[in-house]
């Protein structure tokens, strides 16, 4: 994924905070054991357990030969996205029409090591955690090895543990044009108000509070 510096989370803290506040749904992209074939990628809910993040899937799965034979793994989160028009970003007193489009979006990528998990006991402790991420507010049976109905069905599953190896997060809302353009374009979203324009809109004005101009800001080796 390419990120511009200003693109680039400003600190870890601010895509862990995003993450927190948006449902744990990616897509996991999985290496091809024939590297002729296109790479698999499934579509997956997940959940933060310390430094691993924590999932199951069905064992007809066909990912499962390709998670073994691999090493790493990629888990992607997008979201907040919303495609700009061209006429919202020409450029001042130049015709609307010779502006470039763009795509805004938020992304947290995770770069991870995987480990498949068989044993019932450890599945059930996914499948726990998972409960109280997900549907904190409980209304599930008991997740048990040996009692009620998902002890049953524990053999058609397979945990699975990904250790994270690295962590890439991508902010694109503009952040290196000027702030009038960039509340130009908040305004424009809110108005237009289709998808997740709100939330686009949202993260700008987020970044635009605590970056400011970015052209005005220190270069590396100055000082504020």
């Amino acid at each position: 994924m390419l990120i511009h510096p200003w693109d680039a989370a400003l600190e870890p803290a601010e895509w862990q905070r995003w993450l927190a506040e948006h449902e744990r749904f990616g897509v996991l992209a999985v290496n091809n054991t024939d590297p002729a074939q296109a790479p698999l990628v499934l579509p997956t809910h997940f959940s933060v357990d310390g430094e691993q993040l924590i999932l199951h899937l069905a064992r007809p799965n066909p990912v499962w030969r390709h998670l073994a034979a691999g090493v790493e793994v990629r888990l992607a989160v997008t979201g907040d996205y919303a495609y700009i028009p061209s006429y919202w970003r020409a450029k001042a007193g130049g015709p609307d029409e010779d502006g470039v489009p763009t795509s805004y979006y938020s992304s947290v990528q995770f770069v991870c090591t995987a480990e498949i998990v068989d044993d019932p006991r450890m599945k059930v402790e996914i499948l726990i955690a998972q409960f109280a991420d997900v549907q904190p507010e409980g209304g599930h049976a008991e997740v048990s090895v040996t009692d009620g109905p998902y002890a049953r069905m524990l053999a058609g599953i397979r945990g699975l543990r990904l250790t994270v190896v690295r962590t890439e997060a991508k902010f694109k809302y503009d952040d290196h044009n000027p702030v009038e353009h960039r509340e130009r374009v908040s305004a424009r979203l809110d108005e237009r108000g289709r998808g997740l324009d709100h939330g686009a809109a949202g993260q700008q004005r987020r970044r635009l509070d605590a970056i400011g101009d970015w052209r005005s800001r220190p270069t590396d080796g100055e000082t504020s």
